[in-house]
């Protein structure tokens, strides 16, 4: 059985045009938007996705994963299996003893739960094999008693999905498909990238549809409880989205309001489940509102401050307590504008009269941190031909759109971090110039993992700079440095 149901947004109180400029704003803006989702009262009103994207992704929600480590830990203590007010290293004898750390001795699981640990800062990073060990065996000291201080730790909700999978002998995420998920409609092949070790990395790692997280959203809007039936303490559910420790001096649309167990309280009334580069869900019990959306927004300065405005500006200030009449026209346009979208490409031009000049000229390049030595861009072809200390690489991308291609690198994390794929990421490459002497290639990461990256090539008589960024964690750190070069004599 799916709990999703579907209704027209007036019934909801909301006009089919304010969704429609929910969706232009965004796209005006050329966000890398890739889905949306809004649900009220229990319907779904609305939703769209920009192709690739569909409704059957299994998307990437990173942080996301958070919030459903913590309904796992509930329902453990729900079964009596555990206490929130557990030291963790009780449950951790072979990771604990009388050398441990006392602060780290004296934590608790409901210090983990609110991002309260004693460590300074998350106690792994991307090259370490065992991300438990360092939990309880931080590199540097803790500093403070757990309990006391908010400090954003992915390696305490790590530590915590690891607890569900001792004791319950499955992964969090296969538990909570068991104990509520699939009965909801949850996707069965929802599945989570795994830590070094083997474990699932339920700090990062969950990959479901947009729907799949308004299934699960659910169950906090609804106090624990969907359509009559408990999978949740109200206790726990009601004290999970509350105001349990200060998060930051810093006001914005998602920090400030507090924390509660992985859960973001947020502006107007809101909490919300947050998850790197643009992954949401924000409910609005006052409004009886539930809104998810995925994207990659990594690197943008708007960051979510941006889908707030633009959600509340669009929808949620200009919501009705009550249903409107029907409007058949404005539905079957938001309908028609829902069924067309694509994801946006960069601002810029497809040709320019720089373009003959450079198209098939082999540039060679200065020493660089990149390892770039040589480049050649075929703009008949759309293919940028680079030389490395890996080989040569071929990059190809569409000119003014996306073409949906491979990245052209096989050393990158697979199912589990640190253990390369052997295969290409899926992305979508654009080329456009943004000047007349300077073309800017774009790539988005659309697999397992999510990231983008941008080359720029300024050209200049026979000269070139080139400059490249990237936002990815823990991959593409080959493609951010700067150099120049010249052409090939």
């Amino acid at each position: 059985m799916d709990i999703l149901k579907y209704g027209r947004p007036e019934a909801a109180g909301v006009h089919p045009d304010h969704v429609a400029d929910y969706i232009n704003e965004m796209n005006r803006r050329r966000k890398m938007c890739h889905s949306f989702l809004m649900m009220r009262g229990g319907q779904v009103f609305a939703e769209g996705y920009w192709k690739p994207f569909d409704e059957n992704w299994l998307h990437r929600m990173y942080s996301v994963s958070k919030t459903f480590v913590s309904c796992a830990v509930g329902m453990l203590a729900d079964e009596g299996k555990i206490t929130l007010d557990d030291r963790i290293c009780d449950h951790f004898p072979d990771q604990c003893d009388e050398n441990t750390h006392p602060l780290i001795r004296e934590m608790t699981v409901r210090d983990m739960l609110k991002m309260a640990t004693c460590h300074r800062s998350n106690s792994y990073g991307g090259h370490e094999m065992d991300w438990l060990y360092t939990f309880f065996h931080p590199y540097h000291e803790p500093d403070h008693p757990a309990g006391t201080e908010f400090r954003y730790d992915t390696a305490a909700t790590y530590t915590l999905d690891v607890l569900v999978e001792r004791i319950t002998g499955m992964t969090f995420l296969e538990y909570l498909k068991k104990k509520a998920l699939l009965e909801l409609g949850f996707t069965p092949e929802a599945w989570c990238v795994e830590a070094p070790e083997g474990y699932a990395w339920g700090g990062s790692g969950v990959e479901c549809t947009t729907r799949d997280l308004a299934r699960f959203a659910m169950i906090f809007a609804g106090g624990g409880e969907v359509n009559g039936k408990r999978y949740l303490s109200e206790a726990y559910a009601k004290e999970a989205v509350s105001h349990l420790i200060d998060n930051g001096a810093v006001i914005n649309a998602m920090e400030g309001y507090g924390y509660g167990f992985q859960i973001w309280q947020t502006w107007k009334g809101s909490y919300s489940f947050c998850g790197m580069g643009g992954q949401l869900a924000i409910i609005i019990p006052e409004k009886d509102f539930i809104f998810c959306c995925t994207s990659d927004m990594q690197g943008d300065a708007d960051g979510y401050q941006m889908i707030y405005n633009v959600l509340w500006e669009t929808v949620i200030d200009r919501m009705a307590d009550e249903p409107l009449p029907e409007d058949d026209g404005a539905y079957d346009e938001l309908k028609k504008l829902a069924a067309s979208l694509e994801v946006n490409v960069p601002a810029g031009e497809r040709t320019s009269p720089m373009a003959e000049k450079i198209s098939g000229v082999t540039y060679d390049l200065d020493e660089n941190r990149m390892g770039i030595k040589s480049f050649t861009v075929d703009l008949e072809n759309c293919v940028l031909t680079y030389d490395t200390a890996r080989g040569e690489k071929k990059f190809t991308f569409g000119l003014g759109e996306y073409a949906d291609t491979v990245f052209p690198e096989t050393h990158y994390s697979g199912r589990r971090i640190n253990k390369p794929a052997g295969r290409e990421y899926r992305c979508l490459n654009a080329a456009v110039w943004t000047s007349e002497n300077t073309l800017m290639v774009r790539s988005y990461v659309i697999d397992d993992y999510f990231g983008n990256m941008a080359a720029v090539f300024a050209f200049d008589g026979d000269g070139v700079k080139l400059k490249i960024t990237k936002t990815a964690e823990w991959f593409m750190d080959e493609y951010y440095g700067e150099t120049a070069g010249r052409i090939r004599k």
